[in-house]
């Protein structure tokens, strides 16, 4: 397959960044792009269709990484208040990744790139020993296991996007869209 015309060529970070943290930011943004430009490669039936046994559409996978992100370092690290966390899965990570009606891939692109932006601020702004604070993900409960610092939270988010971008590939590639990065 071919790359989707008009679709950027990207390349992976490059050594030499400006720090650990930048370096977990740049890999990100390159696999946050991954999976988007992979479902803007994909006509509308397909973005919404699954063709895996596990029932997830390229749209859930996307949207469900969106809220991925946001749980780690906006609702965890940063222990602020998010509306319906677990959105992406019934209320509470209980049901498979759903997308609301009327909800289409810009509106979904929108939402991750606007938690995007608040995890390069986050990156930027905070050392990666920083230990995550209490009261949004992580309670303040005696005998509760510590939260995770922010350098385990961006290998973790890394992890789950490397892991999702190659189920991505598969998706697409079944769909008849481009295959590779």
């Amino acid at each position: 397959m071919t790359r989707p015309e008009g679709s950027a060529q990207r390349e992976e970070p490059r050594p030499g960044l400006d720090g650990e943290a930048a370096h977990h930011a740049a890999y990100l943004d390159f696999l946050r792009a991954a999976c988007i430009e992979k479902c803007r490669s994909l006509p509308e039936a397909e973005l919404r269709a699954t063709r895996l046994p596990s029932g997830w559409s390229p749209l859930e996978l996307l949207f469900h990484l969106a809220h991925m992100e946001r749980r780690w370092f906006t609702w965890g690290f940063l222990a602020e208040e998010v509306r319906d966390p677990w959105g992406d899965s019934g209320g509470d990570g209980s049901q498979p990744w759903r997308v609301p009606d009327g909800f289409g891939l810009e509106a979904v692109v929108a939402m991750l790139e606007e938690q995007a932006e608040r995890t390069r601020l986050v990156l930027a702004g905070n050392d990666l020993d920083a230990v995550a604070a209490t009261g949004g993900r992580f309670g303040d409960v005696p005998g509760a296991e510590l939260p995770p610092d922010l350098r385990w939270i961006c290998f973790h988010v890394l992890q789950e996007y490397a892991r999702h971008a190659g189920h991505l590939d598969v998706a697409v590639e079944l769909a008849g869209g481009p295959t590779g990065e």
